[in-house]
């Protein structure tokens, strides 16, 4: 009995182990089904999923293959083999014949790139992503071609049979990639990048597509969950012979166990589906609150842009205009409630500009124009991520059966935002042909 206690309990051991990973290729399933698919233009702070062509002003050479490209690793391995003879305890003799390929060299360089799509461009620092690449180099060679000793190591290694094979994986230029990762704010100008974090779920470059990466995960899922389900199933096939004195496990455990397997499966997988939600739900609110923190933001600005404005010509029809909306600016309301104002003012300040040509040399109001244009580029960025995702926020509570583990949660849709005139300046670069 105790064999058998013993078997339930790897068995219980294995099942669990294939059910956790099961589960995690699951969540990251559902990840990529949560996010929407970004426009470059709409990327901001949070994850994002995109998809475009990578880009480079100063693209890398491969090692081996010599394309251009944003992104490569090689390795030279080295063909083994050698035959093993050995002795057991009863003095019989075996021989056998061992062979395999150990690496002997390798490298790789990955720069920063941008993705293009149709809309613009964003920035992505490849280091510590997750890369699916492509195999660009893929030649075995022996110890009389040139590339032998040009590209691998000029010492052999033990019992080697002097053949090399030489592989090379990239990211060539203007290659079709799939990315899905944490976005920030760039340092050097308003705009967004893409780059890793430690507490971000998931950094992912691929050149597969979306729907072959989802198709992997779902895949991979239904194969831990399968194999668990047959470990725990085992112990049904165990039989038992009393005259023999083997080790039994009843029925009654073996079906527990199988139960059990299905339950706790069953248990996680609402767990795994309600977290998604919540965690969608809170990047929603993260977005609300990247809105009210460049509204914030802006409504600091405004003081000193209305005296600076409000010196200019009191009787100025177009003073007055530009005065009274940016005063208007400073009772804007948090997002979300009601009578929020988003309107940008940039344009009407340009106009006054245009008119009076003086603003521009007045002490601080250069500044604080920029700062302003600069803040209403951050609210449109921002606003755009924030309508994506509370999207597919929505989307997911109407779809079944998502819409009854959100019941549990009292999950509601969060509003959308009206449009708003919004500028957003384009990021200027000079890609390689």
């Amino acid at each position: 009995m105790n064999d058998a206690r013993i078997v339930v309990l790897i068995g219980s051991l294995l099942a669990a182990a294939c059910l956790w990973a099961s589960l995690r290729m699951r969540r990251r399933q559902r990840l990529l089904h949560d996010m929407p698919t970004s426009k470059t233009l709409g990327v901001f702070i949070g994850m994002v999923e995109l998809k475009g062509t990578a880009e480079s002003e100063e693209p890398l050479t491969s090692h081996l293959a010599h394309c251009a490209c944003v992104l490569y690793v090689w390795k030279v391995e080295e063909h083994w083999s050698r035959t093993v003879t050995r002795t057991d305890s009863k003095g019989r003799r075996t021989t056998r014949r061992e062979s395999g390929w150990k690496t002997v060299a390798s490298g790789g360089y990955s720069i920063p790139f941008y993705l293009r799509d149709d809309e613009g461009v964003v920035l992505v620092q490849p280091h510590g992503a997750k890369h699916e690449l492509l195999t660009v180099y893929d030649e075995t060679v022996g110890d009389n071609h040139p590339l032998y000793y040009a590209k691998g190591p000029s010492d052999a290694i033990a019992h080697s049979d002097y053949r090399r094979r030489f592989t090379e994986e990239a990211i060539p230029l203007h290659a079709s990639v799939y990315v899905v990762g944490p976005a920030r704010e760039r340092s050097d100008v308003v705009a967004p990048e893409i780059a890793a974090q430690d507490d971000a779920p998931l950094f992912l470059i691929s050149l597969r597509t979306e729907e072959h990466v989802k198709s992997s995960l779902s895949r991979w899922s239904w194969f831990w969950w399968a194999l668990g389900l047959i470990i725990a199933a085992v112990p049904l096939m165990i039989t038992f012979e009393p005259a023999a004195h083997e080790w039994q496990t009843t029925p009654e455990i073996a079906g527990a166990l199988l139960v059990g397997y299905l339950v706790i499966w069953s248990a996680a997988w609402i767990w795994m589906v309600y977290n998604s939600l919540v965690g969608l739900r809170e990047r929603v609110r993260q977005g609300a609150s990247l809105i009210d923190v460049q509204l914030k933001r802006r409504h600091d600005l405004i003081p000193g842009l209305v005296a600076a404005v409000s010196a200019l010509g009191a009787h100025e029809r177009e003073t007055q205009e530009a005065v009274a909306r940016l005063r208007a600016q400073l009772t804007a309301t948090p997002v979300g409630a009601a009578g929020t104002d988003f309107a940008g003012i940039a344009g009407t300040l340009r106009a006054v500009i245009e008119r009076y040509p003086d603003l521009k040399a007045r002490s601080g109001f250069s500044e604080l124009h920029a700062q302003l244009v600069e803040t209403e580029q951050r609210i449109a960025l921002a606003r755009a991520y924030y309508n994506d995702i509370a999207t597919q926020f929505a989307t997911r509570l109407q779809i079944v059966p998502d819409a009854q583990v959100a019941r549990l949660g009292a999950m509601r849709p969060e509003p959308l935002l009206a449009a708003a005139h919004f500028e957003r300046a384009p990021v200027v670069v000079n890609f390689a042909g």
